[in-house]
């Protein structure tokens, strides 16, 4: 497999654990204390890191530091926007 689509399946998958730490806490866990979805948001977050870290060292061997960030920011709203709309049922 290529080492640019290796290093995009890794940033996709990466921001799907991403966003559901960063924001699925807001449906699941609202009632629960703050600590609470700190420490889970923390523990889904470690996946992310899992593929994050290896995405950009795989890819940056062919790909510029700047080329992988606009790659990056594309795929985070790539996958932001359906889990907004279709997760956490906010209109486009």
């Amino acid at each position: 497999m290529p080492v640019v689509a290796q290093s995009v399946i890794l940033l996709m998958l990466s921001n799907v654990f991403m966003t559901f730490a960063w924001y699925a806490h807001l449906k699941n866990l609202g009632t629960k204390p703050l600590v609470v979805a700190i420490l889970v948001s923390w523990g889904i977050a470690f996946f992310e890191y899992v593929l994050q870290v290896p995405a950009n060292r795989i890819g940056h061997g062919q790909l510029s530091l700047g080329q992988l960030k606009i790659l990056q920011e594309v795929i985070t709203l790539a996958v932001f926007v359906p889990f907004a709309w279709l997760y956490m049922k906010e209109p486009l």
